[in-house]
């Protein structure tokens, strides 16, 4: 898309004016993106879809939808407010939502089919319920307790759930208890994942059922090596404080074992995991046959990835294959492979530079994909007919397309449109398609496809007509534009822009947006969203671009801030800066920089490293010194701070403090526990020992995720109060 010119906009054509979005309207409900179905799933026997939708009224709460394929028909299977008693979620479970990124959400957020298609588990504040397909609901739970992580067997025989440190099953419908022994500290876990497998290694599981409902792999953790801090959750009718055990970059994990026994708890035996401790426990998987468990055992260096392949009879173990970093980089962790009925795994590896997929077959290695593009996901595998079908951005590296490839290997062929950005799931047989789509001009869609990518039928087609609550807007929507531009190594960094209809001769401000961090990439072909045009229609320009550093480049590209964080992708925005200087129509004396958490970061390095380049700075939830932040997330980049502490020093933004000299503005939640308010209160402290002058906007009871239909409003209003107050508005 070419960039935007003056005599462009002279000849646009000319459309109806339209009301500008204010952040009021972008908080509220309905959604302005339309309804946004979560967790899409094909059932067990690919008869019915469901998901979860959230309520025109309230575009927080979620219900459980189901759709019938047979009969063409919708229906709600399960309604939140009528199944809901309101009691408050436990402290557990709060922490686990917010793990999740969820934490935001309510009503339904959560669900799991039976192996047979016949029944939903549906966890509801707390309790547990079975939802049939024709819309009734059983309730299997009612207790004071929570039952976290809850589960049906794969054959649907049992009921599994964590309550009070240990795993508990019983037969559907029948009593459950506890199977797991009764510890006699209550840091001993078992059943669920520790903190770092929660919030760093997107692995949410504690337990897994055998295929056949024979055996149970379930985890142990032991929290007592692991230093205690004391986190506050300031709210605005008191304080609580938490004595969390939160493994810092640099101290102990907790001690983490794997057992495997029956459904009773009977025959358990140990997992060997190897002579080291100090370790972390990837990813666990059954065979298709159940007659192997393989185990991912990750060094505490993240450069080295063992596959163990487990006898579940006794606990015994042998090392499959190992996966090794490239040099000066690390392991991406990945749920995108499978082990088929063969014996065969299909495997993502970055070992030639790029993620692409691999079949293990007989201790052999054969590439299936190839090429300086990455393969974002596994989405299904037909193994009657011999096709894999995967996520990946081999056309552009802007969008995510659907492709299909035989199993043994050729040419990919794409399944959706370009132009478009795609996530997608598949049925169990890989026969039946989800897809999950959106443009830069168009909200999220989602509809069925078959095997080779022909819609079936729309789940939510989202349509941008009269009845949309995007449509009163429309008129003043200003579509992206893209382009490249060299970072000083020479390595290309794509960029986006929104700007204003532009008129001749005028200099516009501009609201750099910015996230730089490892495992996102910001600058893509998909629907922005409203608070975008918002900004937009306040007569700022929007920008953003992504930095070495961030996803879907490469290994090359992404390991740069190997022990160097805050620099290359510092210089990078810094290039994004200049180029925006040199355009006739933006204003270089109002170019505002904001960011939030690793954005928020990155704005308090980017202050600091060029006083003068930009007009002002916002920092959101900020990570300041890297030593308070977790060991599975810091040391994967920064490595060990007991081994490399000067290059801690460097990344952090407490020694550089007194170089800021531009005005800042720091926005955090009083009950984060994810970037904890000390991140924020240190750089408080480094600021005003050294004499800068800086706003500060504190928000009581919220935690990483500052949000809501009033508070979402605030935070914005604020942010924008403060550019007008320095200048950094447009010029009337």
């Amino acid at each position: 898309m070419p960039l935007p010119t003056f005599a462009a906009e002279k000849d646009a054509v000319t459309q109806t004016s339209a009301p500008d979005l204010t952040f009021e309207r972008v908080n509220a409900s309905p959604a302005l993106s339309g309804p946004t179905p979560r967790l899409v799933r094909i059932s067990p026997d690919g008869r019915y879809l469901t998901l979860l939708r959230n309520r025109e009224d309230d575009s927080r709460r979620y219900d459980l939808w189901g759709f019938d394929r047979t009969t063409g028909k919708w229906s709600m299977l399960v309604d939140s407010l009528k199944l809901g008693s309101g009691r408050e979620l436990s402290e557990a479970e709060k922490m686990q939502r917010e793990r999740k990124r969820i934490g935001d959400q309510k009503g339904i957020v959560a669900y799991d089919w039976s192996d047979d298609g016949k029944s939903i588990l549906v966890p509801l504040e707390g309790d547990l319920y079975l939802a049939g397909i024709d819309g009734s609901v059983k309730r299997l739970t009612d207790s004071e307790a929570d039952e976290l992580n809850p589960a049906l067997s794969p054959k649907g025989a049992y009921l599994s759930f964590v309550r009070d440190g240990r795993l508990w099953t019983g037969r559907v419908g029948g009593e459950s208890r506890p199977i797991t022994p009764e510890e006699s500290s209550e840091l001993v876990h078992w059943g669920e994942a520790e903190f770092v497998a929660q919030e760093e290694m997107d692995r949410s599981q504690g337990y897994w059922w055998a295929p056949n409902d024979s055996r149970i792999a379930v985890e142990r953790f032991d929290e007592a090596p692991v230093g205690v801090v004391t986190r506050t959750a300031i709210g605005g009718d008191g304080t609580r404080t938490y004595e969390q055990r939160y493994p810092a970059a640099g101290t102990d994990n907790a001690l983490v074992s794997l057992y495997v026994m029956d459904p009773d708890g009977s025959n358990r035996f140990e997992v060997d995991l190897g002579s080291e401790t100090d370790i972390y426990l990837a990813r666990v998987d059954w065979a298709p046959d159940g007659r192997k468990l393989y185990v991912q055992r990750e060094n505490r260096a993240q450069t080295r990835l063992d596959m163990l392949e487990v006898d579940p009879m006794n606990g015994s173990s042998r090392v499959l294959f190992t996966e090794e970093s490239a040099p000066d980089a690390w392991i991406n962790l990945s749920n995108a492979y499978r082990f088929l009925k063969d014996g065969s795994l299909i495997w993502r590896s970055e070992r030639d530079g790029f993620a692409h997929l691999y079949r293990f077959a007989n201790g052999q290695w054969t590439q299936l994909t190839k090429g300086d593009w990455v393969v974002e996901d596994l989405v299904g595998v037909d193994e009657k007919a011999g096709r894999i079908t995967f996520v990946a951005n081999r056309d552009d590296p802007l969008e995510m397309q659907v492709y299909a490839m035989p199993l043994a290997g050729g040419e990919p062929v794409r399944l959706t449109e370009p132009g478009w950005d795609h996530k997608a799931s598949m049925s169990r047989d890989g026969k039946m398609l989800a897809i999950t789509r959106s443009s830069v001009d168009h909200p999220p869609q989602s509809y069925l496809a078959d095997a080779q990518g022909k819609r079936i039928t729309w789940i939510e087609e989202n349509a941008l007509d009269a009845s949309h609550p995007y449509a009163p807007y429309l008129a003043s929507h200003r579509t992206p534009t893209f382009g490249t531009i060299k970072a000083e190594d020479g390595t290309v960094l794509h960029w986006k822009m929104i700007t204003p209809k532009l008129e001749p001769g005028k200099k516009y401000p501009v609201f750099f947006e910015h996230y730089g961090g490892p495992h996102a990439q910001t600058v893509t072909h998909d629907w922005g969203g409203a608070l975008q045009q918002a900004i937009v229609d306040k007569g700022y320009i929007y920008f953003e671009i992504d930095n070495r550093g961030s996803d879907n480049r490469g290994v090359d590209f992404e390991k740069p801030i190997r022990q160097a964080m805050g620099t290359v992708e510092v210089a990078d925005q810094k290039a994004g800066a200049e180029y925006l200087k040199s355009l006739e129509f933006v204003d270089p004396a109002k170019i505002a920089i904001y960011g939030w958490s690793y954005g928020g970061y990155m704005t308090l390095k980017m202050l600091e490293a060029d006083p003068g380049l930009y007009a002002a700075g916002i920092s959101g939830a900020p990570v300041t010194k890297w030593e308070l932040y977790d060991t599975h997330y810091t040391e994967r980049y920064m490595g060990d701070p007991r081994q490399v502490a000067d290059a801690y020093t460097k990344s952090d933004t407490i020694g550089d403090a007194a170089k800021i000299a531009d005005p800042l503005l720091m926005i955090h939640g009083m009950s984060d526990d994810n970037v904890v308010l000390d991140n924020s209160v240190a750089m408080f402290a480094a600021l005003q020992e050294a004499g800068v002058p800086f706003e500060m906007m504190l928000y009581p009871g919220y935690t990483h995720r500052v949000g809501g239909p009033v508070i979402g409003t605030h935070v914005w209003n604020t942010i924008f109060a403060f550019l007008e107050r320095n200048g950094v508005a447009p010029g009337k």
